[in-house]
């Protein structure tokens, strides 16, 4: 600026003072006004930025949850255009888009992620993130300003055209099946994968919660559990756009129902004009997205520019921009013209339930993952002359009610999950007291004439026929299953052994149980589980403390019963066990 102030300050030459006419007088007016001009600029830029705005920028990179986007991206615009500075450096806000579950598992190292999630300050959809973060990362920058820039409450969203806007009182275990295979269940409840997403995780927590109230005991909880478990995982979506497009998909015969934020049924809803959905709100109460204001820096001018843009995010305009997107205010206000109860939204803000703590966020990931793990499972069943004997007030044989139940139990599983099936009594082939019905195989793969393994394995099932003279010989069969186990042990699968009988070991001269134990603990690694369970059923069934032990053997465990109709609910405690071992571990 001096450098050019004193060019035009510059006294003119003789020469050129005695030829300047009246044309000159105009051109010197026209430099004076630039001078004028020149000088009225430079005194609004240093007077208006007196104390601020000389240096260097402090670019503060904000990473923020997709959804809020939109309406950040505005309000930084007008930031910048702003004098906002800190030590008399200009603060330059630039907002991007990251997936929350990127951002966590980048700080955390404990899932996938595409990189990209550095930031000086975060903004997730949910502090689930954070604090899982703070659970398994203890070491970083996570500084939590008591801010939630926006909140909005999950809820169920239907088709619109399929929704039922009369329905009475609905909570969270009406609409997800917790009851064993086979059994009438409500709607199916379809979810964004609860390891990336804050909705699935957030309806994992809300399910935990009203399990654990109504169940009466820890093994009801966990079959109840389980139940639950596996009927998301068979509709769970990968991401928000797959949910969307399951959603948009849905047929009158079976009408998808999602669990979404209120906010992602408004943007469904914005790109679906011609086939919305409806929110539903349920009575018990529900989550919360909060979308907390994080700081992820130590150093003194950018955690002050962060509170600077706090401020910002915080005002009047900010969340005008904010409610215009679907979203409601941290005291629950909502714009009634974008929330709109013909849409099936409600003004007033449903009930709020507590935040799941560190340890519920970190068990409930656990167990999605352990139970979204495929299985690998060698069914044997009993085919003694016992199973022809009739289970009162059935009209059906042992055997019969066992193939059923056990038909209903294959339903549990994934089609890429592995099973096999055995039957077992006495000298059933050639000297052998078992024989390989169907290979241990992934339920979707076809034999040689196009039959799934899933209907291989159901129509053997069908198809059992008891001996009529044959015994029970238990323990031989168990340790053929754990040596064919343990052979073809796949470590990227859970590799069980479950039997079914309904008597204990009756096999004269045959193994007994010390040589059994000894035999499957040479066997046996703990970093190759292979447990054991065994679902003993009827009044043949005198012992059950010889199950017990191969069961603490291995890991597994052991179930009795007299009726033989409650097998399908054992199945849902035997597979249970994935969580019971996971909170035992705790």
């Amino acid at each position: 600026m001096g450098r050019h102030r004193g060019k035009y300050a510059e006294e003119p030459s003789g020469r050129s003072r005695r030829r300047r006419g009246r044309g000159g007088a105009f051109i010197a007016l026209a430099a004076a006004m630039v001078i004028v001009v020149g000088l009225a600029v430079a005194g609004v830029y240093m007077f208006g930025n007196k104390g601020g705005c000389g240096g260097s920028d402090i670019e503060l990179d904000i990473a923020v949850s997709p959804e809020l986007g939109p309406a950040l991206t505005d309000v930084a615009h007008d930031f910048n255009a702003e004098d906002h500075h800190v030590d008399g450096n200009c603060v330059r806000a630039e907002v991007r888009q990251v997936d929350s579950a990127n951002v966590a598992y980048g700080i955390t190292g404990s899932g996938a992620t595409m990189g990209d999630t550095d930031s000086d300050v975060w903004i997730p959809d949910s502090s689930m993130w954070s604090r899982l973060v703070q659970s398994q990362a203890g070491d970083a920058v996570i500084t939590e300003t008591g801010t939630s820039v926006a909140r909005t409450p999950l809820v169920l969203a239907e088709l619109a055209r399929f929704a039922e806007t009369d329905e009475e009182t609905t909570t969270w275990t009406d609409v997800v099946p917790t009851a064993a295979p086979g059994e009438e269940s409500g709607r199916t409840v379809r979810v964004v994968d609860p390891v990336r997403s804050s909705s699935g995780l957030g309806t994992l927590y809300l399910l935990q919660g009203a399990l654990e109230e109504s169940s009466p005991d820890a093994d009801t909880f966990n079959a109840h559990m389980t139940a639950a478990l596996q009927s998301l995982h068979q509709g769970a979506s990968a991401d928000e756009e797959a949910a969307f497009l399951a959603l948009s998909g849905g047929k009158e015969t079976s009408p998808p129902v999602m669990v979404m934020s209120e906010q992602a049924v408004w943007r469904y809803n914005a790109a679906h004009s011609d086939n919305p959905a409806r929110p539903g709100y349920l009575d018990d109460g529900t989550y919360f997205l909060d979308f907390p204001y994080i700081v992820r820096s130590e150093e003194s001018d950018i955690t002050r520019a962060a509170e600077v843009f706090r401020t910002a995010v915080r005002s009047d305009e900010a969340q005008r921009r904010l409610l215009d997107e679907g979203f409601r205010g941290p005291e629950g206000q909502a714009d009634s013209s974008v929330l709109s109860t013909d849409a099936g939204f409600t003004e007033g803000e449903p009930a709020e339930l507590a935040a799941p703590s560190d340890s519920s966020i970190t068990d409930l990931t656990r167990s999605w993952t352990q139970m979204k793990m495929d299985s690998r499972v060698l069914t044997i069943v009993d085919v003694s002359g016992s199973m022809l004997a009739e289970v009162p007030g059935t009209g059906l044989t042992r055997m019969q009610v066992t193939a059923a139940a056990s038909g209903e139990g294959l339903q549990m599983f994934t089609e890429t999950s592995e099973l096999g099936l055995w039957e077992f009594s006495t000298n059933v082939n050639d000297g052998l007291h078992y024989q390989e019905l169907a290979p241990v195989r992934e339920l979707q793969a076809t034999d040689e004439n196009g039959n799934t393994h899933r209907d291989v394995i159901g129509s053997a099932l069908q198809n059992l026929q008891p001996l009529p003279q044959g015994d029970t010989a238990l323990y031989e069969t168990y340790l053929a299953a754990y040596q064919e186990m343990s052979t073809n042990y796949q470590p990227d699968r859970t590799n069980v052994i479950l039997m079914l009988t309904d008597g204990d070991n009756d096999n004269p001269g045959g193994m007994e149980l010390e040589e059994l134990l000894d035999q499957i603990n040479e066997l046996s690694s703990p970093s190759r589980p292979i447990p054991i369970i065994t679902i003993a059923f009827g009044p043949d069934v005198q012992h059950l403390e010889p199950l017990q032990q191969i069961a603490a053997a291995t890991g597994g465990a052991a179930y009795m019963t007299e009726d033989p109709t409650e097998i399908g609910e054992i199945f849902l405690q035997a597979f249970s066990l994935r969580i019971a071992e996971e909170d035992a571990e705790e």
